[in-house]
């Protein structure tokens, strides 16, 4: 179904803004700031902060709050490291001053960013550099920041739980903290105290893959002083991260990551804890009780907090499906919203689109931390890229008039080459599973006859038609044998320069030269490495994709044997999309099995036959069921489309090659 746009609460926060605005209009003293206790008054010119504090003298200091949980067992609760930079001058005034965030398990086995920058400590065990440039460029400008080692990493105590409770609370704990509501002490094991009495205790998260991730699960807590979160290719449910529907995403289950970003001591002390991630994530697929208590989306309906989602279409790392369903049920609830979509893969927007989003993300905080009414939430909601660098916006999304159309697969000329269209189809096609191929091989052949896929394609377009929303494909198949895997794309038939998601890069060139972006001192720099789109020029694009299990047919949450000869029916959840089929293109459907580096093999190799009257794809199409129209009928040539080249074996790490 298409992801339903809701109307956001823009009523009662633009007045709650107001009144802040107001408020602080009226506290242009240090005194007054300081004898009423409001937020900072930071200096601002043409509706925005500007950076009049000094980042060089800023304090540097850590904390370790107390999470109130032992994840680790060892008899006392444990404390994650909260790292903080702020400005000097607000806390001589004791002007009171908002913070922004970002949680991760990275920042010492892995690294931050397009340049992979881990933190650093002076002699004394101070933090000298902060990953990413948000500390260099919104300190000056009046904020906090604070960069947290989730439990079982770098500076804390506690075990990596893969976005369990323990993950949560980590982040959690420090918004308490910072709202006067935990305990935070000076040193990992003293019992001296320190208290955030410089924090006004509105606090905005931010971060890319896992650290986004945790801003969605500490968002679905409902935490108060959580105000916005900026989760970008992040994770809505971390099941949806390992499998789709029974299919395995990757050859390995949470453990594998909690390896990979545990500090020497969690690894030596929390064996325990990863053995029950094995045990709680079958490589069955079944869903657990391990998955549901990783699963934020049921809890949408408790976020306070505004959401400004960054995903890029193209991302196989972190699927377009986290966003899709995460904005759908934040729009069911009505929660404040902005989203982002580009062409890339796994890539942060600071690397696609430096100057503009790091324009727009300054103005975000100011709206939703500081209370400046500079516009932003009147502007329109999305910002998609529709070829490199070329961006278009919707003031709501998906676009209104967008409604779900049934299209359905029906026999062609050709074995395994069909149509595509509105009318109902009769008879079967059959594909052989070739866990040696994937969705570019069956793309490249989509007008050919070959054994492993079953294609169905569309007249040329008469017009454009532009799918918005998530997609879903169905699927009444017989197979030959006990297990089988099935997957479904939608691909654009025609010519076009795309990003190169499929490079090692996602569709970005890293530059020699670079720009700066805030203050500098000698060991935190603002500058980083430019970039500009790494582009291909295509014959087709793959732009939806979805996976299942076909054995768990009768029940999502659990597969079963299946019963060869029999005909079995299942609903393929394809990832949210915002694409746009161009005029003269034609709009494909492939069905197939394994999807090399994609998804994994299932035990046997089977056959299986489509039943056509019985499978179908619905699609969300702007301007509804008229919007599919087609012109004249055109034999399809019988030749190799030029695709991106095929995905490429991918690590079970939501970071990826540019975390």
């Amino acid at each position: 179904m298409p992801i339903r746009a809701r109307r956001a609460r823009l009523l009662r926060r633009p007045l709650l803004l107001a009144a802040l605005a107001a408020l602080l209009a009226t506290l242009m003293s240090p005194g007054a700031a300081q004898a009423s206790g409001a937020p900072d008054q930071v200096p601002r010119r043409a509706g925005e902060s500007r950076p009049v504090y000094s980042y060089e003298d800023a304090i540097r200091e850590s904390a370790w709050v107390d999470t109130r949980i032992d994840g680790d067992a060892d008899g006392r609760t444990d404390r994650v490291a909260v790292d903080i930079i702020r400005p000097r001058e607000t806390d001589r005034t004791g002007r009171r001053i908002p913070v922004i965030m970002d949680a991760s398990p990275y920042y010492a086995c892995c690294g931050r960013g397009n340049e992979s920058q881990k933190k650093t400590y002076d002699e004394n065990g101070d933090p000298v550099r902060f990953p990413l440039y948000y500390d260099n460029y919104f300190v000056p400008r009046g904020y906090g920041y604070v960069a947290v080692d989730l439990a079982g990493t770098n500076r804390s105590d506690g075990c990596v739980d893969i976005g369990g409770r323990s993950d949560v609370q980590s982040a959690k704990a420090v918004v308490d903290w910072l709202n006067g509501r935990a305990r935070g002490y000076t040193s990992r094991t003293g019992d001296e105290r320190t208290r955030a009495s410089w924090s006004n205790g509105r606090t905005g998260m931010i971060g890319k893959s896992y650290d986004g991730t945790v801003a969605n699960g500490v968002a679905a807590t409902g935490v108060k002083g959580l105000k916005t979160i900026v989760p970008i290719g992040a994770i809505s449910s971390w099941y949806d991260y390992y499998f789709a529907k029974g299919a395995p995403l990757f050859g390995s289950g949470p453990d594998g990551l909690a390896r990979a970003v545990e500090s020497p001591e969690a690894r030596a002390r929390c064996g325990a804890v990863k053995q029950r991630l094995v045990d709680g994530a079958p490589r069955s697929g079944d869903w657990t009780r391990l998955w549901s208590e990783r699963d934020h989306v049921p809890d949408a309906g408790k976020v306070r907090a505004s959401v400004f989602a960054v995903h890029g279409m193209q991302d196989l790392n972190v699927r377009m499906k986290h966003f899709g369903q995460w904005w759908d049920a934040l729009a069911e609830h009505g929660v404040d919203r902005k989203l982002w979509l580009s062409q890339a893969g796994h890539v942060d927007p600071f690397d696609f689109r430096r100057a503009e989003w790091v324009r727009t993300l300054h103005r975000w905080f100011d709206h939703e931390l500081l209370g400046v009414d500079n516009g932003v939430d009147r502007e329109p909601m999305a910002d998609i890229e529709r070829a490199p660098d070329r961006w278009t916006t919707d003031r709501v999304w998906p676009p209104r008039g967008t409604d779900t159309v049934k299209l359905r697969p029906a026999k062609g000329t050709s074995p395994g080459v069909g149509t595509l269209g509105p009318r109902p189809g009769k008879g079967t096609e059959t594909f052989t599973d070739d866990p040696s191929l994937n969705e570019t091989d069956w793309a490249e052949r989509v007008h050919t006859t070959t054994p492993a896929k079953a294609g169905f394609i569309s007249r040329p377009l008469a017009r454009d038609l532009r799918l918005s929303g998530s997609s879903t494909v169905t699927v009444t198949a017989t197979p030959t044998t006990r297990t089988a895997h099935l997957s479904a794309v939608l691909v654009d038939l025609g010519p076009a320069t795309i990003r190169d998601y499929a490079h090692d890069d996602e569709g970005i060139t890293t530059l020699p030269e670079r720009t700066c972006w805030g203050a500098s001192t000698t060991g935190d720099s603002a500058c980083f490495k430019e970039t500009e789109a790494k582009t291909a020029t295509v014959e087709h694009t793959i732009f939806s994709r979805g996976w299942a299990d076909l054995g768990n047919w009768a029940d999502a949450d659990r597969g079963q044997p299946l019963t060869p000869g029999k005909p079995h029916t299942i609903t393929l959840d394809l990832a949210a999309s915002d694409h746009v089929v161009p005029k003269g293109h034609r709009l494909a459907l492939i069905v197939a099995g394994t999807d090399r580096h994609l998804i994994e093999p299932p035990a046997d190799t089977p056959t299986l036959t489509i039943d056509l009257a019985r499978t179908w794809a619905k699609v969300p199409l702007v301007g509804g069921a008229k919007a599919f129209a087609t012109s004249t009928s055109v034999t399809p040539r019988e030749s190799r489309l030029d695709g991106v080249a095929p995905p490429r074996p991918l690590n079970p790490v939501p970071g990826g090659s540019t975390s």
